[in-house]
């Protein structure tokens, strides 16, 4: 079943004469329920959701299995034994698809709502096969049809007469009572069960009717006000597929129809709502009376004992608050109750919930310049990426404020009352911690301990105060407020070079513990939901990628391009996405058995394989929280703990963590002859001085290398040829492929680049310079125009020959430079480098680092491709 098409939702607009959080809540929520992109499927009071609804299905995935599934499965806890007892024998081709479509469905097991009589409009039917009231069903079995086959069943009903309905149940239920109780049938079973209450009996329990005349037999108690007090706290009828809301508060209800609404209309990545975590809640708020959830979410959880129990109301309970405060408080209400919500411009950091909060500044005039300044920030352009930035400044005004509760008058809630002294006395305070190892003043931890005070974090508490205190001159917040200008502007810079040490490569004996199989092993065993952490760490160490970027790749990122393994990812922080790169065959084998894994982990959930819409959005290390739709990976704390903990028990010595895989990386391919170019485009960085800072090496250690992509020259066996195979027609995914799996030192030659080794290092060509007939001779982009004249040569001479066969052994000659110059062209057309080639027509000294310069391919390779529209190798 698709997902409704949804409207988007416009919040009702908060003027500042008229805040928001000063209106009628239920007002605005009924405006928006009745609004035409709200799903009319919660609007009623009784929401009864689709078996196999998109986010909140409840019904076993089997066809025609009535059964309600278990929590986090798919199946009902039948059919999910029956599986779990198919994976036990070990049946390795039977795939969960195979067993769902063998699978015997079953008929619901209890609490299934089966309508109205098919004879008394007013009375619910007791019994699904026969969808008879219960006095008409006793009367088709022990009655005056007792006699009758059941294949005359509607015969019977249509000479029945129907019978007048008990009314609505008296346990604040808006189902039909189906005895002279009042009592619908699944509250008469629970008034059964709890030992009858106050003693209410009917006459006739089966229903029948006094004298004929239509009216129920009268109820006797042996204490009426008991039962009734039962009927006031009996807990809602809880029915498969139905959320029942009937009861409560008319906004508490409809705060739950708004979060099931949105919760069930997210397009990012949501948390799993089981209908029974919805149940709990509904029962939780009528236990409790509650008017709000936002009552419930501020009073806490007390009494909650189960612990599953707990985490669905906490998760849906937190969850819908978050979405309610954009509709409670527009964001002049935020900024009046010290918080800040990003969903009001628009933004989400990732990983980050909307609100933001600020209570923590003391001051108000300080807190009201923070909360200004952060939205300007997420109104513009040039928003940050993460939340960091957002948390260092509320750092800055944090410890701003605190210090000057404590030192300035007034408790600094005065801003007249400031000077330059205060702002001085501030700076030497977080100096003298820092110096002294001290614990901040206003921050603290989420164990509610106090962080240290550093020289980085005063760094980041000068930098933010001092914005933050200029901004106020800017705005012109410093004019109205009466600030003294010396107060804001005497917080100093506090500087751009970050002063801590950076990680050192891995030492060798560390390096070989760390890809130790044995040690490898160990990291396999703390991997206990098998989620590939040894996976992670191996690719990080083989290609020195950031550890996010392996934790976040996706399914479809690894791929063969003529025969080479590629690892396709996004590097964010360098804003590089989808970039290629090789990487070797183990590598590649464990990737794809991982890839196997977790295609096996998405069917085994839903019983289906990914769509080919589904799978470029699929993790390929998926998360197992959060993430019912495989879109999520694990995080990196989860994976760092875990690193954390197996190097503990290797005792390595130091503190070891897996950045230092991308500083050994670096530091090794500069021993084998890479530039700081080469590593800065190889590991993703913006700058030679980062990929510097990397390495670990000074200048004087740097040669220059070309980095190019080789193709074989005029006098190979094979003109032209690629080395990664034949690549006719040439894509990019194969050039930049072939472009990062040779990196070698050369020497230019007269149209190109000498490769033999000897001769690179200063030897004589033991060839005597026959570069036009040698294998180790390779083409650039920069050569192009060079072999054109040469081709042009070539055909002048042959026209101008005497006779045909001198003609025809001149082209016969010069067909191998001629195919290497048509492999060039279209190896260089395939970068998105030809033109650039063509303009090229001299080697200058500033282009040596040159794309068009440093991209060759060797010439035999060349030959072998063919342009589509020329099949001769003829000049």
């Amino acid at each position: 079943m698709g997902a409704p098409a949804v409207i988007p939702l416009t919040l009702l607009p908060g003027r500042s004469d008229t805040p928001r959080i000063g209106r009628d809540r239920l007002e605005l929520l009924t405006a928006l329920i009745e609004a035409p992109g709200f799903d009319p499927l919660f609007r009623n009071t009784l929401i009864y959701i689709p078996p196999q609804h998109p986010v909140f299905a409840w019904q076993c995935a089997i066809e025609a299995c009535e059964r309600v599934r278990r929590v986090s499965h798919n199946l009902c806890g039948a059919h999910h034994a029956q599986w779990e007892q198919a994976e036990q024998t070990g049946q390795t081709d039977l795939t969960k698809r195979t067993f769902m479509n063998n699978a015997t469905p079953l008929a619901a097991a209890r609490g299934v709502n089966y309508g109205r009589c098919r004879i008394c409009p007013d009375r619910p039917a007791a019994h699904p096969t026969t969808r008879l009231c219960h006095q008409h069903h006793n009367r088709w079995h022990r009655g005056s049809a007792a006699h009758l086959d059941r294949t005359h069943l509607d015969q019977w009903a249509l000479a029945q007469h129907a019978l007048p309905g008990y009314g609505p149940c008296k346990a604040r239920c808006p189902f039909s009572a189906f005895t002279s109780l009042g009592l619908c049938f699944q509250h008469h079973t629970s008034y059964e069960s709890d030992k009858r209450p106050g003693g209410a009996r009917a006459e006739h329990p089966d229903g029948r009717i006094q004298d004929g005349d239509g009216r129920p037999l009268p109820v006797t108690y042996d204490d009426e006000a008991a039962f009734n007090a039962w009927c006031a706290t009996a807990e809602p009828v809880a029915q498969p597929g139905l959320i029942n809301l009937h009861g409560l508060p008319a906004l508490l209800r409809a705060e739950i129809q708004w979060g099931l609404h949105i919760h069930a209309h997210q397009r990012a990545q949501h948390s799993q709502w089981p209908l029974h975590g919805v149940r709990n809640l509904v029962k939780r708020c009528w236990n409790g009376a509650y008017t709000s959830l936002t009552d419930l979410h501020d009073e806490g959880y007390p009494g909650l004992t189960r612990k599953q129990f707990d985490s669905h109301v906490r998760r849906i309970t937190t969850e819908i608050t978050n979405h309610l405060r954009c509709v409670y408080h527009s964001p002049a209400d935020t900024k009046d109750a010290g918080f800040l919500e990003t969903d009001h411009f628009g933004r989400r950091f990732k990983n980050a919930q909307s609100n933001f909060d600020l209570t923590a500044v003391p001051q108000r005039w300080l807190r009201d310049l923070l909360w200004d300044h952060l939205a300007e920030w997420l109104r513009s352009p040039q928003c940050p990426r993460t939340r960091g930035p957002f948390d260092q400044l509320r750092r800055a005004a944090v410890e701003l404020g605190v210090f000057l509760h404590a030192d300035a008058p007034e408790a600094g809630h005065d801003p007249t009352a400031l000077h330059r002294g205060h702002a001085e006395r501030f700076v030497a305070d977080q100096r003298h911690r820092a110096r002294h190892q001290l614990p901040s003043l206003g921050m603290l931890l989420v164990d509610g301990r106090s962080p240290t005070v550093t020289d980085l974090s005063c760094q980041f508490i000068f930098n933010g105060a001092r914005k933050l205190l200029y901004s106020a001159i800017t705005a012109g917040h410093a004019e109205r407020l009466g600030i003294d200008t010396g107060f804001l502007t005497a917080i100093p810079y506090g500087g751009t070079g970050l002063q801590q040490r950076s990680r050192n490569p891995f030492s060798d004996d560390v390096a070989r513990a760390l890809t130790d199989q044995t040690n490898l092993g160990r990291l396999d065993e703390l991997d206990r939901n098998d989620r590939g952490l040894r996976d992670i760490w191996e690719t990080i160490v083989a290609t020195g990628r950031r550890c996010s970027e392996v934790v976040e790749l996706r399914l479809d990122c690894i791929g063969r391009y003529s025969g080479l393994p590629m690892l396709w990812h996004d590097q964010t922080k360098v804003g590089n996405y989808n970039e290629g790169i090789r990487i070797p065959e183990p590598i590649h084998h464990r990737l794809d058995t991982r890839r196997t894994k977790t295609l096996q982990l998405f069917e085994k959930r839903h019983g289906r394989t990914p769509t080919a819409t589904e799978r470029p959005t699929l993790a390929l290390f998926p998360s197992n929280v959060r993430n019912p739709n495989g879109r999520q990976s694990i995080s990196y704390g989860h994976f760092n703990d875990r690193f954390k903990t197996w190097i503990a028990g290797l005792d390595l010595g130091g503190a070891h963590v897996p950045h230092q895989a991308r500083h050994t990386l670096a530091t090794n391919l500069l021993r084998a002859g890479a530039t700081l170019t080469h590593i800065r485009r190889y590991l993703g960085q913006l700058s030679e001085r980062m990929a510097e800072h990397y390495v670990k090496i000074t200048n004087s250690d740097l040669e220059d290398i070309l980095n190019t992509v080789w193709v074989a020259g005029p006098g190979a066996p094979t003109p032209g040829a690629l080395l990664g195979g034949d690549t006719t027609p040439m894509d990019r995914e194969t050039a930049l492929a072939l472009a990062l799996d040779l990196s070698r030192r050369s020497t230019p030659a007269d149209g190109g680049f000498c490769t033999y080794q000897p001769v690179v290092d200063g030897g004589a060509c033991p060839w005597n310079l026959d570069c036009e007939n040698c294998d180790n001779f390779v083409l650039s982009g920069a050569d192009l125009l060079y072999w054109r004249r040469k081709a042009e040569q070539w055909r002048t001479i042959a026209e101008n020959a005497p006779d045909d066969a001198t003609a025809d052994y001149l082209h016969t000659a010069f067909e191998p430079t001629a195919k290497a110059i048509k492999g060039l062209e279209l190896a260089l057309a395939a970068l998105g480098l030809l033109d650039e080639a063509l303009a090229l027509d001299l080697r200058r000294p500033q282009d040596y680092f040159h794309r068009t310069w440093s991209t060759a391919f060797r010439a035999r390779d060349l030959a072998s491709l063919q342009a589509p529209d020329d099949a001769t190798g003829r000049p």
